[in-house]
């Protein structure tokens, strides 16, 4: 049995990474700078009541967090840090390098926490990417917008999430009385967790084309594909996900394959997850970001139902040094489809009444707000409320089975 050191949870609530720790007969600790958050939902506080230990990190600086972390080391050896989360994934990779645990170095993961540099980096290896630029001030805003030209792309350097986009497609969106250039910066947004933007954006040629998801795991500078999820957008200007599609790796995907590791040894990304975001546009695929961690957002399931296994189960076994490539050889595989829910129009929730899901190709279905909560048309994945998700050898029939159950939900608004 492993003890395992989990740093936060994916959007506050993603309880998956436990269920794999107690499936596999692993104990685990908790590490977050803001517990209460997580012991006022019932749910999630029944996994911390089951943690060996609550690493409490609130208010303090990385040094004394690594002397909590070292002292608790100490009292139960750690065995694997696991982090799902963009904003912490520097602090988890330090962590890691001090209890000589398997994780991604410290170097990388400050290089990819950095969407910017991680342009840079790639033009160094001559990776063909969109024309970008940096802006740390209003000024510097608008002479990277007006040098590239539009179509153009603004988005945090350090965000995550598809939160915080911009996208200024025609000369309108330049009007001074619209255009949001001129109260962009400085943001200060709080990306809670007590972590705040750096406020450094990057700007970049706004592409076209299909969006997909490549998942990778990578052991000691070893990348192997899982699959590529096909990612369906909500329309313009929204930049929410819809849903995707979840093929695990097929011979096809060779050529989509090279790319991707390619990208990987650019950034020297040595040991765990990614979930890289390309735009397969006219010229080849381009890279939208790195995410140098599983994908978050629930798809880490999605995968799990078109490989017929818990790929956090896998992701535990990975940061211990136990994950074999060879167990992605599986007969069962199938077509997973997940389809988000959303509201048409703003308002607050009173009722959502969901259809049957007998059929049980339809693998699952989660409300993630509810009576009271707040919502919006989709702009941002934040704005979603729930999803379905379906997995069949048949993509057609998984697709329709989702599509419809989407359709058949009833929501009322206040």
């Amino acid at each position: 049995m492993a003890h395992l050191l989990i740093i936060d949870l994916p959007g506050g609530n993603d309880t998956d990474i436990f269920d794999a720790a107690i499936n596999l007969g692993h104990s685990y600790s908790f590490l977050s700078s803001d517990i209460p958050l997580y012991l006022q939902q019932p749910k999630v506080a029944s996994y911390l009541e089951r943690a060996d230990a609550i690493v409490d990190t609130a208010g303090k600086i990385y040094e004394d967090i690594e002397k909590q972390v070292l002292a608790l080391h100490k009292k139960n050896t750690i065995d694997a840090v696991l982090c799902l989360i963009d904003i912490r994934l520097i602090q988890a990779a330090k962590l890691a390098e001090k209890l000589h645990v398997h994780y991604l170095n410290s170097e990388s993961a400050i290089l990819l926490r950095d969407k910017f540099n991680v342009r840079r980096k790639l033009a160094e290896y001559g990776i063909a990417q969109p024309e970008f630029a940096l802006a740390e001030s209003t000024a510097e805003l608008v002479q990277a917008v007006h040098k590239l030209g539009l179509p153009v792309l603004i988005k945090p350097a350090d965000g995550y999430g598809s939160q915080n986009i911009i996208s200024l497609l025609e000369p309108e969106d330049l009007d001074p009385w619209i255009s949001p250039l001129e109260e962009m910066l400085p943001s200060h947004t709080d990306y809670g967790l007590g972590v705040k933007a750096n406020d450094r954006l990057l700007v970049e040629r706004y592409m076209e084309g299909s969006f997909i998801g490549c998942d990778t795991f990578t052991v000691d500078g070893e990348h192997y594909l899982l699959g590529v999820n096909e990612k369906k957008m909500f329309a313009p200007p929204s930049f929410a996900i819809q849903g995707g599609c979840f093929t695990p790796r097929q011979a096809e995907h060779a050529e989509l394959e090279r790319y991707v590791f390619s990208l990987l040894r650019a950034v020297n990304f040595n040991w765990g997850a990614a979930h890289i975001e390309l735009m397969m546009t006219k010229e080849g695929p381009r890279l939208v970001e790195i995410n140098p961690r599983l994908v978050g957002a629930r798809i880490g399931r999605l995968i799990g139902y078109a490989l017929n296994r818990s790929i956090y189960e896998d992701l535990i076994a990975l940061h211990l040094g136990s994950w074999l490539p060879s167990s992605q050889q599986e007969k069962s595989h199938q077509v997973a489809i997940t389809r988000w829910i959303v509201s048409a129009e703003s308002g607050t929730i009173k009722n959502i009444a969901l259809p049957d899901k007998a059929d049980p190709a339809i693998k699952c279905v989660e409300i993630l707000k509810h009576a009271g909560d707040a919502v919006h048309p989709p702009f941002e994945n934040a704005d979603r409320i729930g999803y379905v998700m379906t997995a069949s050898t048949s993509r057609d029939h998984a697709e329709a089975l989702a599509d419809r159950y989407i359709t058949e939900i009833q929501l009322a608004l206040d």
